[in-house]
């Protein structure tokens, strides 16, 4: 591309993924250097402003913000360059979360081409404003050209024209070209053609340019573009939030003990004389954001892809827990527990001596010290009791009544089984790793035959049956657990899968009648229906979710909570008795045979749990106390300190407390509002601290109103979120 620079003074070309450039700089610098000079032309446009093209459902909220952090930084600190575009043409579907997360960076403009391949609905426009959860909007532009590996023929380019879904209003549409499936990039044919095309009787005006000059102009022509809400969820690639079952958990518990290890670390620097670990993190962080790549997260690479992964999460997680040891250790007394979570709890937590019932502060830690539980737990004839909720499991060892006690109120619909797992043949017509199809659901065994169901845990603080399922050559073994004072049911799952062309779900009937099914996103959460009334709500027939789906009426909502689990679906039913059935089904583990021809195949561990009488607040807190668990340390050196941060609003979430990237020792605190709706909060740190500022996701200061010097009063819009800069004295 440096060399094709030389040749032809008109070329630009895009590239995105700082990663590939870090790679470059290390490997080949000579390269780098010749790139270096290229940027310094205008021939070379860093685009895109992230670490990888990355999925852009699967990662969470703060991993979708460093993806911004690191790729943005690394384009400013080499190449003086800030990109104000989000480059994602291949990714499979974007999260409503993200217009808010890329304006927090500084991008003005989205670009993607995979909707193209919607199998059921076009998209009405190729221009237009993308609006998401919290109102916010990007400028977005959808290539009408359907491609992004154009050779710029003649057939091509009037497609666009032909295409192009906002004539008589805008004039302009980028065309990438180039080989980009596989490498390679624009050839001299294409720039050739470019020339040619650049004044042709009956043929759309070719320029190159960079992207950036593009949507300048693309936005001043068209002011007033039409807006599209919510998120742009692809009719295709549904599979991709499920297979690679150790891929997509490996990432889920590298997320989470990055926030631990940052919020940990961050604490007993500030209480401890601890040092913080600034390019461990860094490290770390870049090798869970490289596997965020669109064909690594989403479990469609090739089988060695996917072995390295699963090493690499390994190597991560080893570090993680060294580092959250180092600094829970210099935190910790004679015995402490530790909570990572945004929420106070009160629950049971397993130490040297057996279970124990303790009470913990949000994003604090307490002495190991037990307290009474509300109430204890009974177990008799395979029924478990916590006074909150009582679960009866059959010979089966099928749920055959989950009774929430405080609402009085039978939670599964009558005479159907809760957490019934379903076999279905799963042969997608094309794209096996990629794709689920609709047709799969026409063929399903229902696995209700148990080898065996004993009870293994009988109170006072912790009730467990334990089931166990063969079938085909696999076996499945759920420890149904209830604890005191909590109303998750939950069920920890080992499986030992070895079926092929299979996807394995586990199904909750629940007795509401809900319209709609809440699923969490990154800060946030996002409704879709459960009818099939349009073919816009029919092709949605897989979603996903991140640690939660919540399903309510007026006045009553379930939640179901995952620890590592994103497919799902929603579908509801009417009984002869007139009622609703509303059923929530997680997809667990598939078997494509393409490209990875082992895909899945082994052991696999994750838990997910029933959550009766939920709100959506609840559902985010015990969320996040599954992915989260209570961190036990037996011995220390000190005294366990104040929380950094409190809040005193549990609708108000904070997702990461962290030291800043410049190395001040100032204390960064990243919220977000969880529940949809205006709130204001109080935060008081639990430092001392010379003044607080709102900043962007890269730390610059943002417009926002004055604080209270002592304490930080904030109102936050639904959904928002907001990074505040403490200055440590």
């Amino acid at each position: 591309m440096t060399a094709l620079a030389a040749e032809y003074p008109e070329f630009v070309f895009a590239g995105s993924q700082a990663q590939q450039y870090a790679w470059v700089k290390a490997h080949q610098p000579a390269v780098f250097q010749r790139i270096a000079e290229a940027v310094k032309a205008g021939q070379w446009a860093p685009v895109g402003g992230m670490w990888v093209e990355s999925d852009a459902n699967l990662p969470g909220g703060e991993a979708l913000a460093r993806q911004l952090i690191h790729g943005k930084r690394f384009f400013m600190d080499e190449f003086g360059v800030e990109c104000e575009e989000i480059w994602l043409p291949d990714s499979f579907g974007y999260t409503a979360a993200f217009p808010q997360i890329a304006r927090l960076a500084g991008i003005r403009w989205f670009l993607t081409q995979k909707l193209s391949w919607n199998q059921t609905n076009k998209l009405p426009h190729h221009t237009f404003r993308w609006e998401g959860i919290d109102g916010t909007r990007v400028f977005t532009h959808f290539p009408p050209v359907d491609t992004y590996n154009s050779d710029l023929s003649g057939q091509e380019v009037a497609h666009a024209v032909a295409n192009y879904a906002e004539k008589g209003a805008g004039t302009r549409s980028l065309v990438p070209f180039g080989w980009g499936d596989g490498g390679g990039g624009p050839t001299r044919e294409m720039l050739e053609t470019a020339r040619r095309l650049r004044d042709l009787e009956g043929s759309a005006r070719v320029v190159i340019e960079k992207p950036a000059d593009f949507f300048r102009a693309a936005e001043a022509e068209y002011p007033n573009a039409p807006v599209w809400s919510g998120e742009l969820y692809l009719e295709l690639h549904r599979a991709t939030y499920t297979s690679q079952a150790r891929t997509k958990s490996g990432n889920r518990r590298s997320e989470h003990l990055l926030r631990e290890a940052e919020l940990w670390a961050a604490t007993a620097a500030v209480n401890a004389d601890f040092v913080y670990p600034y390019e461990a993190l860094d490290r770390l962080w870049k090798v869970v954001l490289l596997h965020q790549f669109h064909d690594i997260l989403p479990g469609s690479s090739i089988a060695w892809v996917h072995r390295e992964a699963e090493a690499a999460y390994a190597l991560v997680a080893d570090e993680l827990r060294h580092i959250i040891g180092g600094a829970t250790a210099a935190l910790a007394g004679d015995g402490t527990v530790f909570n990572a979570a945004p929420h106070a709890r009160a629950e049971v937590v397993d130490a040297a001596d057996g279970p124990i019932f303790v009470q913990v502060p949000a994003l604090g830690a307490a002495p190991l010290s037990p307290v009474d539980p509300p109430s204890v737990v009974t177990v008799s004839h395979m029924v478990l009791d916590n006074g909150l909720v009582r679960v009866s499991v059959d010979e089966n060892g099928l749920l055959d009544s989950v009774r929430d006690l405080v609402a009085d109120r039978e939670v599964l619909a009558p005479g159907r089984p809760g957490n019934l797992l379903q076999l279905h043949a799963d042969l997608p017509n094309e794209w096996d790793a990629w794709d689920i199809d609709a047709h799969y659901r026409r063929q399903r065994v229902d696995l209700t035959e148990a080898s065996s169901v004993t009870v293994v845990d009988s109170g006072p603080l912790v009730g467990a049956i334990r089931v166990v399922r063969q079938f085909g050559a696999s076996r499945v073994t759920q420890t149904i657990r209830v604890r005191a004072g909590s109303r998750r049911v939950e069920v920890e799952t080992d499986v030992d899968w070895h079926e092929t062309e299979k996807i394995l779900k586990a199904a909750f009937p629940i007795d509401v009648h809900a319209d709609r099914s809440a699923s969490e996103i990154q800060f946030g959460h996002v409704y879709r229906p459960t009818h099939a009334n349009t073919s816009w709500d029919s092709a949605r027939f897989e979603v996903y979710a991140h640690r939660w789906t919540h399903v309510a009426e007026p006045g009553y909502g379930v939640a179901v909570l995952n620890d590592s689990t994103y497919g799902h679906d929603v579908t509801r039913t009417t009984r002869g008795d007139g009622g609703t059935t509303t059923t929530v089904r997680l997809s667990l583990v598939r078997a494509p045979r393409f490209p990875d021809p082992d895909s899945d195949q082994g052991t696999h561990r994750f838990t997910y749990a029933l959550l009766p009488g939920a709100s959506i607040v609840d559902a985010v807190a015990e969320g996040y106390a599954l992915n989260l668990p209570l961190r036990v340390v037996s011995n220390g050196a000190g005294t366990p300190p104040a929380p950094l941060v409190t809040v005193d609003d549990p609708a108000v979430v904070v997702e990461a407390v962290k030291l800043a990237d410049d190395r001040s020792g100032d204390v960064i605190v990243r919220l977000y509002e969880s529940a949809g709706a205006r709130t204001t909060a109080t935060l008081r740190p639990g430092f001392a601290f010379a003044g607080v500022t709102a900043v962007d996701l890269l730390e610059r200061p943002l417009e926002h109103p004055p604080m209270d010097p002592a304490a930080a009063r904030v109102t936050l819009r639904p959904f928002q979120i907001l990074t505040l800069r403490f200055a440590r004295p």
